[in-house]
């Protein structure tokens, strides 16, 4: 299974993105979707996560701000981004879990996408 995330750029302050990160293989559940960040200098952190039953949860500091959104049916998770701020800077990762099949069994997966720059800069 590989994540293939896209979207990332340069926008100033108070301006908008979308992310978007596309799961393939064979993929026969996904589980948990989430958006992660890290900033020069400083740990990953959880940006926005969604469950298979729809259930959501964002870090306090991104809350009104971002939207994060799930296609099943494409196997993809988007990100929305509106009111962009400087501290939003990092590379952006998409991590996804679920079962995927062999061709004989079904096994567990929990990958990561090769990240996305998002900066934010007048």
């Amino acid at each position: 299974v590989q994540l293939q995330a896209s979207g990332g750029g340069l926008v100033q302050p108070g301006g908008s993105l979308r992310l978007s990160c596309a799961a393939s293989g064979t993929i026969f559940t996904i589980n948990a979707m989430a958006w992660y960040r890290q900033a020069p200098g400083k740990q990953r952190e959880l940006v926005a996560g969604i469950t298979t039953g729809g259930r959501i949860n964002y870090a306090d500091s991104v809350k009104g701000r971002f939207t994060i959104s799930r296609d099943n049916a494409k196997n993809m998770v988007y990100l929305e981004m509106n009111s962009l701020k400087p501290e939003d800077t990092a590379v952006y990762y998409c991590n996804v879990d679920g079962t995927y099949y062999t061709g004989t069994i079904v096994k567990l997966f929990d990958v990561w996408g090769q990240g996305t720059l998002v900066t934010v800069s007048s």
